[in-house]
């Protein structure tokens, strides 16, 4: 039987009878083999002790201490009562044997009801696996000390450093699901005595062996990126978000991820084990949803590491499409214009004068291009430059402009008893377009066309490399999701990553395909000339 296989095994019977709490006591499970604690958030009432006995009955013990803090507990409740012979003999010293100092599993219930003498020395005892009694230092064989309380430390209480030995942090709220309910009131109360088949309990050798052996995996670049993603994001919603993460708990945090990857026989981390951060960074019930939903985003969005910046080649992309844009197609309007001391003007022909006392005179002027961009009314010029004021025109902002011109043309009298009369419109002006924006420039540098179609074959080649790995990746990648530790719903998430980074490269080749049909064909002849230098 492989680890993992045992391990699934061990947590299908940690679950017998119990309901809605599976999550829970696989990632309490494995915090145990992680050699963490564990702190359960909930209300009285919701299998927190039962999780707790069931959990020391996966593991070989050699004792087993719970307790229910209140604020008048004392040492003696924890750590046993002081020996009356040795006191005699002038010693303090406690008797510790069927307390917490020589226990395997530890559960405290209301933890942050304690006394600080009780809390001071738990510290210590998570800390270093050590008990000071009286002069004499006794080794801890503690494994895991889990805790229970329906509230998070209360802030001002000193409680920080003790809570922040607790690397995992599980909610426990009350049953959810109707059926699962009724299931509950029909059945009898579910026994916290658990008796494992023969060679499936963990032995301290194993655990030991297995604690040891766990650090040799390897944390995934892909890992690494997922927790320097969440890390930014604490650090951009600062106050507001309220959670430190202090360098231990980072520590510790890849311990568990390395193990949850160590327990399903992997020598490496992947995005379902990073998951489980989800459990490690939480410190209140306020900023638990908010953190949940900040560590399940970033694996959303991580996708497999291939060793090529994923943004670079978006950049890439976009910088070659505006290129091919700009070499190739007209980005404005082209009119047919001429050009007259260095500015473009239109060329525009109208006949003026009354009909009715000779033939009409024809007028050749010129309307500065510029003005197309203004509904003011303005004059033309002639040829030399010199202003009509004879002559009014004004555009009206769809390209049409409008023309009002004097019957007396150049001999107008403009003063300003000038009837309106002798004012008549002219036919409207609209400037001809050569050529769209959007059409394709003719003539264009073959070289270039030739350095183009290169750039987009070698972005399109550099794509088609990324995705041939996410692919091969993801195949191997389906092979390793199941993960005893992380429910399924959840898995997802990983799963939903890598195929959205795999649908995202898909679109980015689809853009070299259109890329690719913007630039016009060469033939063999002109792309050989081309590349010539």
């Amino acid at each position: 039987m492989t680890t993992k296989a045992r391990m699934t095994r061990i947590i299908g019977h940690l679950n017998k009878g119990i309901h809605e709490r599976e999550e829970t006591i696989a990632v309490a499970f494995l915090a145990t083999l992680a050699d963490q604690n564990v702190f359960l958030f909930g209300p009285p009432g919701t299998a927190k002790s039962l999780i707790a006995r069931r959990l020391s009955h996966a593991f070989e013990t050699n004792g087993y201490f719970e307790y229910l803090m209140h604020r008048f507990s004392t040492p003696e409740d924890v750590f046993g009562p002081v020996s009356i012979t040795e006191l005699k003999r002038d010693n303090f010293l406690r008797k510790t044997e069927g307390f917490l100092p020589q226990a395997d599993f530890a559960f405290l219930d209301e933890i942050w009801k304690s006394s600080p003498a009780i809390l001071n020395t738990l510290l210590t005892i998570i800390n270093e696996k050590l008990f000071r009694n009286g002069t004499e230092v006794e080794s801890a064989p503690l494994k895991a000390l889990i805790a229970a309380s329906n509230e998070t430390p209360p802030p001002g209480q000193g409680l920080d450093a003790l809570y922040d030995r607790f690397l995992v942090r599980l909610h426990v709220p009350p049953m959810e699901q109707k059926e699962n309910f009724e299931r509950l009131l029909n059945a009898q109360p579910t026994r916290a005595e658990l008796n494992l088949p023969d060679g499936l309990a963990i032995k301290h050798a194993e655990w030991e062996k297995w604690c040891e052996k766990m650090h040799a995996v390897k944390l995934s670049e892909e890992t690494r990126n997922i927790i320097h993603d969440i890390r930014l994001s604490f650090e951009e919603k600062g106050e507001e978000l309220d959670v430190y993460v202090s360098d231990r708990r980072w520590q510790k945090s890849s311990i568990l991820l390395k193990a949850a990857a160590f327990f399903c026989n992997r020598t490496e981390t992947n995005l379902v084990d990073t998951l489980l951060l989800r459990h490690c960074l939480w410190t209140t019930k306020e900023n638990c949803p908010e953190v949940q939903k900040i560590v399940e985003n970033a694996v959303r969005n991580c996708g497999f590491e291939t060793g090529i910046s994923i943004r670079g080649i978006e950049d890439k992309k976009n910088d070659l499409e505006k290129e091919i844009n700009e070499e190739l197609f007209h980005s404005e309007d082209v009119y047919e214009t001429e050009k007259l001391r260095g500015d473009e003007y239109f060329k525009c022909d109208r006949r003026y004068g009354n009909a009715g006392y000779g033939q009409k005179q024809q007028k050749t002027f010129y309307i500065l291009k510029s003005k197309m961009k203004s509904t003011d009314e303005f004059h033309p010029t002639d040829q030399q430059g010199n202003e009509l004021a004879w002559i009014k025109c004004c555009f009206e902002g769809q390209g049409t402009c409008s023309i009002e011109m004097h019957r007396n043309g150049e001999n107008a009298d403009l003063s300003y008893h000038s009837r309106a009369s002798l004012w008549e419109e002219a036919e409207p002006f609209t400037p001809e377009v050569l050529f769209f924006k959007g059409n394709k420039k003719e003539n264009v540098n073959q070289r270039l066309i030739g350095l183009l179609q290169e750039a987009v074959q070698e972005l399109a080649e550099e794509i088609e490399k990324i995705t041939n790995q996410i692919e091969s990746k993801l195949s191997q990648f389906k092979q390793e999701l199941e993960s005893p530790f992380v429910p399924k719903a959840i898995r997802r998430i990983a799963l939903e990553s890598v195929e959205n980074q795999l649908r995202d490269m898909k679109v980015r080749r689809q853009d070299c395909n259109r890329l690719e049909k913007l630039i016009p064909k060469m033939t063999a002849t002109t792309r050989a000339r081309a590349k010539k230098p």
